[in-house]
């Protein structure tokens, strides 16, 4: 009995440690996972403790505001990559200009590089979206346009997509609308049969609708591209861990868990066939907005609606306005900017 006692006792207090132990042995009743110790420090990185991550808050759904603070595909998957790493996140929004970011010391990082338009200022990683001009239909079975085949499109008017239309099949097949969510309710309600976009701002733009729509794509208007991050050349080691972090997040799905969340599905491109080669556009390219006659504009799926508040509180316009260097910074542990992977 006295033996059996002396069991129950020390089971008891094993017990209780173990309950100490998950309350993070604090007394508090929350559990604090240990923080990871920083993988790279200064002069690697600007900053002790901290990566400082450049993204363009007029490119949503990779970056934009959302409940008075940056959010997006891009500050997900850098604020993973800033846990990995065992640093916490700041975001800075560097506008269209990531090299003067880069060169100027601003920024540790910049994501959301085309590498179709990537200079040789800075190093850019292999890419972790696609990107690139896509055919949307209601369903898989849509077939592929050709130009004998009285073809129509919705496009957002100005767009380097509805130039690539009208480019492959003529003025007759476009019809141009004001903003990207019009492309796809026209899509909806059938009065075209297809709608032209950047392939993940189109994906963001169609999931965004009341309801959501279900969208497939079925060909490509131009090669594929994609977006990268971009790191200062002269910075061989924070290349290799933030590159090898990258790639590890690509590869182990965690990416794709983003791609899903503001999205609605993972995107893959290289195996659509492509229709034309539009990437030589007199016009520009999509996600380059400019205010000069005749130039494209920036295809903007920001709207007010879609998951995490969105990225943007306008109408789904294009903005052809500046998109300078506003420097503005979104501070908080890596994580906090968007969520994460859910």
């Amino acid at each position: 009995m006295i033996r059996r006692r002396f069991v129950m006792a020390a089971l008891g207090a094993a017990l209780a440690c173990m309950t100490l132990m998950l309350a993070g042995c604090s007394g508090s009743g929350s559990y604090q996972p240990e923080l990871k110790s920083a993988e790279v420090a200064p002069p690697v990185i600007g900053e002790e403790g901290t990566l400082r991550v450049g993204v363009n808050t007029e490119n949503p759904p990779l970056a934009g505001m959302g409940s008075g603070k940056i959010i997006g595909i891009d500050v997900d998957i850098a604020s993973a990559i800033a846990d990995q790493l065992g640093l916490k996140i700041s975001i800075v929004d560097v506008g269209s200009d990531p090299a003067a970011a880069i060169a100027d010391g601003k920024v540790d990082v910049v994501m959301g590089i085309d590498a179709a338009n990537a200079d040789s200022s800075y190093w850019v990683s292999p890419s972790y979206l696609p990107t690139g001009i896509a055919v949307f239909a209601l369903n898989a079975d849509a077939g592929i346009p050709t130009a004998d085949s009285d073809a129509t499109f919705a496009a957002q008017v100005s767009s380097k997509s509805a130039w690539a239309v009208s480019n492959e099949f003529g003025e007759s097949a476009l019809t141009p609308t004001d903003t990207l969510k019009d492309a796809f309710v026209a899509l909806r309600d059938g009065t075209v049969k297809y709608v032209a976009a950047d392939a993940i701002i189109g994906l963001y733009a169609a999931h965004g609708l009341d309801g959501g729509l279900d969208v497939s794509i079925v060909s490509m208007l131009m090669k594929p591209s994609g977006y990268c991050m971009a790191v200062a050349t002269d910075n061989a080691d924070l290349q290799k861990a933030a590159g090898d972090v990258l790639a590890s997040l690509a590869g182990n799905g965690t990416i794709d868990v983003i791609e899903r969340k503001w999205l609605g599905t993972s995107v893959a491109l290289d195996s659509l066939p492509v229709i034309g080669d539009s990437s030589s556009s007199e016009g520009g390219d999509d996600g380059d907005s400019s205010d000069g006659d005749g130039a494209t504009a920036n295809e903007d799926a920001s709207d007010g609606t879609g998951d995490e508040g969105d990225t943007g509180s306008g109408d789904g316009t294009e903005d052809t306005g500046d998109e300078g260097t506003s420097g503005d910074e979104s501070d908080g542990t890596s994580g906090d900017e968007g969520d994460g992977t859910e």
